[in-house]
């Protein structure tokens, strides 16, 4: 088995790497023209849309293959997803939970984490965004919003009384 390469871990190809049979070496010509191969094959696969089955079929493993334990699940090939992603775990350090307590406590950890999104933590960028306004904070907005209602109100009343006006005259 072999440490995956830094460029076959960014195509998404690590676990190409860990089932290979070539001595852990960096740079060889085997691990060269594997990277080239794969590289060459994802590019061909990428261009334009898929215009046969097999393409889709093809993008599909690709897809798998780059995060397999997204794809534990799948009724054809999940047991090789599962294969590949503790071929991945065992390569990052991540041992199987082997108690109820162990498998509690990764699920509490996964609950805890938080998405990273560039997009959403850059949109969020409010001073409420993790701890709502307290009370005095709510009364002051409230007051800013409602102060412009309480105007117009009041120029529906004088416009009411300006109409009330020139009805008493119309009757005079």
């Amino acid at each position: 088995m072999a440490l995956p390469r830094r460029a076959m871990e960014q195509m998404g190809f690590a676990t190409c790497c860990l089932m290979c049979d070539a001595k852990d070496i960096a740079g060889t010509e085997r691990c060269r023209n594997c990277i080239n191969n794969h590289a060459k094959s994802r590019e061909r696969l990428n261009q334009g849309p898929p215009k046969t089955k097999a393409d889709r079929l093809a993008r599909e493993f690709i897809t798998m293959l780059a995060q397999p334990s997204k794809y534990i699940d799948d009724s054809e090939h999940g047991e090789s997803m599962i294969y590949y992603a503790s071929l991945i775990d065992k390569h990052n350090g991540i041992s199987p939970a082997k108690t109820a307590e162990e498998i509690e406590r990764r699920f509490k950890e996964l609950r805890l984490k938080k998405n990273k999104s560039i997009i959403r933590d850059v949109a969020n960028q409010n001073k409420w965004n993790d701890n709502p306004p307290d009370f005095f904070e709510r009364e002051e907005l409230l007051q800013l919003i409602t102060e412009d209602i309480i105007k117009e109100d009041t120029k529906w009343d004088d416009l009411l009384s300006e109409v009330g006006k020139l009805l008493e005259e119309e009757d005079n």
